[in-house]
């Protein structure tokens, strides 16, 4: 009777190893944005944007951070994985340096900016390289979208550039599960979206900073990224409730003066203007045309 019960275990045994075998792999789509002024070393405007003298160091060590956060994401089982270059001119990265397992956005196109391409289809955001909201003490190279703008404001929350973009994320039910930049982007965003998983990889001290190394940077960013794709059901999509309400200051009164010709448009103040709808979409055009 027991060699009977030991065989029929070892048959059960095998079949289930059989049944689990047929079931489709588990498929991870992962979206990367990455800015550059939150990349470790990087302290000066002088290294952010073609011309300067360190911009091609400070565009390669862009380039090994987006490989990190590659690299975590395969090592949490990502299965498609979508690189957005998000600074400047939307040419930073080093195609022939980044990691082939992803795909790679380049140059800017419609509303969604730095979050282009990003769909439903997506499991979770990753940003990289980011920095804190115009105006935040203590924040290496700080400022919302432009010099031109010093305040983004959703329903009421001041929002720094990651913000927004998850905001647009969860628009599609996508999660943000992971950023890197500096401290004070650290905090900014786990105010927002919650308690997600962040490298602080450099804080400052008035104008200068204290840095991490560029290796260990990436080391962290390798296993934070990792480590919130692996707990992707505590993460939840960053969704403001409707009627959405946006209101921008802006450092020039002109600036805002030309924002308030667009249709629907209210002038909130002598540099500020407000624009609601009940559709995040119209939020998001809005803000494009404003910002042009």
């Amino acid at each position: 009777m027991k060699r009977t019960l030991s065989i029929l275990a070892a048959v059960l045994f095998i079949a289930a190893l059989a049944a689990a075998g047929e079931q489709p792999a588990r498929k991870l789509k992962v979206f990367i944005s990455v800015d550059m002024e939150g990349v470790s070393g990087l302290i000066h405007w002088d290294e952010t944007a073609q011309g300067g003298p360190d911009y091609p160091l400070f565009r390669r060590l862009m380039t090994e951070e987006a490989n990190a956060a590659i690299a975590g994401a395969l090592d949490a089982g990502a299965t498609e994985i979508v690189v957005r270059d998000a600074h400047d001119s939307a040419r930073n990265i080093l195609p022939d340096l980044l990691r082939p397992e992803a795909r790679l956005i380049r140059e800017w196109n419609g509303p969604l900016s730095m979050m282009e391409g990003i769909d439903r289809t997506f499991d979770a955001v990753v940003f990289i390289g980011n920095h804190a909201r115009a105006g935040t003490p203590n924040a290496v190279l700080k400022h919302t979208m432009s010099l031109s703008l010093y305040d983004l404001i959703l329903n009421g929350v001041r929002l720094p550039e990651a913000g927004w973009n998850a905001a647009i994320a969860g628009y599609f039910d996508v999660p943000v599960v992971f950023l890197s930049g500096d401290a004070a982007i650290c905090r900014q965003i786990r105010e927002i979206v919650g308690p997600i998983e962040t490298v602080a990889v450099k804080e400052g001290m008035g104008p200068a900073a204290s840095m991490l190394h560029p290796a260990r940077s990436q080391e962290l960013i390798r296993k934070g990224v990792a480590a919130g794709l692996r707990d992707l059901k505590a993460g939840k999509p960053y969704k403001p409730a409707a009627p959405y309400k946006l209101e921008l200051v802006f450092t020039d009164e002109n600036l805002a003066r030309r924002a308030s010709l667009i249709p629907g448009v209210e002038r909130t103040g002598e540099r500020s203007v407000a624009f609601t709808a009940s559709d995040f979409m119209d939020i998001i055009k809005y803000f494009r045309l404003a910002r042009m």
